[in-house]
């Protein structure tokens, strides 16, 4: 949510270039956070001694803190200064990433890529309205498309120089990496960057966003300390839960009762806004899980090398771009809920196809799959938020944004954490299951045990433990993948709730990447 007013609406044109690369740099940077520590992640648990389940909360704690902090990034701005806001935010995330890179345990990492959440979350949206500001109308066009590469930049980029840099340096370094960057950034937009007015009336609801924050970390710690704790025999989650249910309960009643909420209950009264606030949690969930299922299954069950891992995934960004641009030039040429029905479809099809793996999956096959998932985002992203807009009042537009990011990010992070404690309670489960055949009356012992796996030694026993959970945790990742196939699936009624916007809106293009 950028503040719309700026002081350099007419910059000189000898700077403009020089500040569309600083603040294109701001946003790699954060980009790249999204995705770069993906592949590194086995090598954080073996140093921190996390197990699978705690391990995501390196992913969780970055993205819930950035959900949390993406709405009043336009209120700071508006009573501190844009600059002054962004080069705070720049410094404080490269500071944060440093100290993830010296972090020693899983209590450090997870408190320092919050505080990294916390400063990132602005990036994206203040230096979005710096573009908007010293591009004129008929340019945003072309200045929207190279932000929009410069955000993808993570999804493509992140897991290759991540893979690459723990292979050969360190994990560490893909906290690292931003110190030069950032550096960049800051300087560039220090010399660069004019402030913009300070509005001394700028509000903020404050009992507003402090019960959503709440209800959001509240909502987090259920999801992943549930598995760990045993759910609800558990009085922590209890407490969680009760929390989460009470905190958003005053945030819905605070939000149709104040005079001026945190979010404008008038927003969900546009049928096309409000269909596409849970069209796009099921994108946040359906995309960012299956990349976080994708890094221990590739690094873990198929034995790859991280750096071998990191190119193996990196095709799906690649998709993504590719589709986003052919989607720009199809927009208002082709109904917009037709773009949707592909993205969904592509989704679902990965997905399914996701369901037939085994460890000895093709690389081809990884690659190609891994491309088509892509280019599914790639036909959802810009269309959604492109009829999610068009019918929303202007001067609605920018609380539209905030809320419609935070609901993106509020599904990924629900969707790592709930495909992550499926894997733990399904691989359990499953390996009961398995287990319950090996006997030693099982007659298919008796012809295997020349390869030691005769249930009546310890070796064997211990070899079939091996196999055994191998076989569960496959199965696991398969129902995982079949579960979001479904959410794919479901989600196709909703275009049937979406109305035809009568012309394309004018700043379409301008809200798609916020």
């Amino acid at each position: 949510m950028s503040n719309a007013t700026s002081a350099s609406p007419s910059a000189p044109i000898a700077n403009r270039g020089a500040i569309t690369a600083c603040v294109i740099l701001s946003v790699i940077m954060q980009a790249l956070d999204t995705t770069i520590a993906n592949v590194a992640l086995p090598h954080i648990q073996g140093d921190v001694s996390a197990s699978a389940d705690q391990i995501n909360w390196v992913l969780t704690s970055y993205i819930v803190a950035a959900a949390i902090m993406t709405p009043p990034s336009g209120f700071l701005s508006a009573k501190f200064g844009r600059k002054r806001v962004l080069l705070v935010a720049i410094a404080g995330f490269v500071v944060a990433s440093v100290l993830c890179g010296l972090s020693e345990s899983l209590v450090q990492i997870v408190g320092f890529r919050l505080l990294q959440g916390l400063f990132g979350a602005s990036l994206v949206p203040l230096s979005q309205g710096i573009l908007l500001d010293i591009y004129n109308v008929e340019e945003r066009g072309r200045a929207m498309a190279l932000f929009g590469v410069s955000v993808m930049v993570g999804p493509v980029l992140g897991p290759v120089i991540g893979g690459w840099l723990t292979d050969n340096i360190s994990w560490r370094w893909v906290f690292y990496i931003n110190v030069p960057i950032g550096a960049l950034a800051f300087f560039g937009i220090v010399v660069y960057v004019t402030e913009t007015k300070l509005d001394a009336l700028a509000k903020l609801d404050w009992f507003g966003f402090g019960m959503l924050s709440i209800a959001i970390a509240a909502l987090q710690l259920f999801l992943d300390r549930g598995e760990q704790l045993d759910w609800f025999y558990s009085s922590e989650i209890i407490v969680e839960a009760l929390v989460c249910v009470c905190a958003f309960y005053l945030f819905i009643v605070h939000m149709f009762t104040a005079e001026r909420s945190f979010v404008n209950p008038r927003l969900f009264l546009d049928q096309n806004f409000a269909v596409s606030i849970l069209f796009i949690f099921i994108v946040g969930v359906t995309y960012l899980a299956s990349l976080a299922l994708m890094t221990p299954y590739l690094q873990t069950l198929m034995g790859y090398p991280v750096v071998t891992a990191g190119i193996v995934m990196g095709p799906r960004g690649l998709g993504t771009m590719f589709c986003m641009f052919l989607v720009g030039r199809l927009i208002g040429k082709v109904d917009t809920r037709w773009l949707l029905f592909i993205g969904l479809a592509l989704t679902a099809w990965a997905m399914y196809d996701m369901t037939g793996w085994t460890p000895d999956v093709s690389q081809w096959t990884l690659i190609s799959v891994g491309f088509v998932q892509g280019a599914g985002l790639g036909f959802l992203f810009v269309p959604l938020t492109t009829i999610a807009f068009a019918t929303l009042p202007a001067q609605m537009r920018g609380e539209g944004t905030g809320l419609y990011n935070l609901s993106r990010n509020i599904g990924s992070s629900v969707g790592i954490s709930v495909v992550s404690m499926l894997i733990t309670e399904n691989t359990q489960v499953n390996h009961a299951n398995i287990a319950a055949y090996v006997t030693p009356f099982n007659r298919y012992f008796d012809m295997t045990a020349a390869q030691g796996v005769s249930p009546m030694t310890a070796v064997g026993r211990a070899t079939l433990d091996g196999m055994i959970t191998t076989q569960a945790t496959i199965i696991a990742y398969m129902d995982d993948f079949k579960l979001l196939m479904l959410m794919s699936i479901f989600a196709m009624p909703l275009l049937m709730l979406l109305r035809k916007p009568k012309a394309p809106p004018a700043v379409d293009h301008s809200v798609a990447m916020e």
